[in-house]
């Protein structure tokens, strides 16, 4: 089993990376994990709705370059369905049950996505409606996707 993470930007903060760290450590008795940064653009500060459509599509092509044509896509945004942990869990085996090697999750920058790379998603999930940084979301998810494998393998991690 392996597992992407593909993100907008470099992550900066030494305790989120620290955290990282630590999760990826963890996941890695389940999957290969694969943390994938593709380059961010900068807006304007005063960008006009076309340059930033101009911005999401560029950074759009950039993830959508690491996609597999195979590969079980989740990708993050406020729109999508908010799921409990086990549920979770439990669309993360069926995808690998229905042969997916890859699960691929996609966390946008900024800006957010376009509509053709949401399109692609067998999954848009949301954490909720509150805001986080892209760069904290990362955490999130990691954590998220590692209690989504204990709830498999029915550790107490969960409770």
């Amino acid at each position: 089993m392996k597992i992407k993470i593909i993100t907008v930007g470099k992550l900066k903060e030494k305790y989120l990376k620290e955290g990282m760290a630590e999760y990826q450590k963890r996941l890695s008795r389940f999957a290969k994990l694969e943390l994938i940064e593709v380059k961010d653009e900068k807006t304007p500060e005063n960008a006009s709705l076309a340059e930033n459509q101009q911005i999401m599509a560029i950074e759009g092509e950039r993830i959508e370059a690491k996609i597999g044509p195979r590969d079980y896509l989740v990708i993050l945004a406020i729109e999508g369905q908010q799921l409990p942990s086990e549920q979770f869990s439990k669309q993360l085996a069926q995808a690998m049950l229905a042969g997916h090697g890859t699960l691929t999750f996609v966390i946008g920058g900024s800006l957010g996505l376009t509509p053709a790379i949401k399109k692609r998603a067998d999954l848009l999930l949301s954490f909720g409606k509150l805001t986080l940084p892209h760069q904290l979301m990362r955490l999130v998810l990691i954590e998220q996707i590692y209690r989504a494998f204990m709830i498999q393998a029915g550790s107490p991690y969960h409770k």
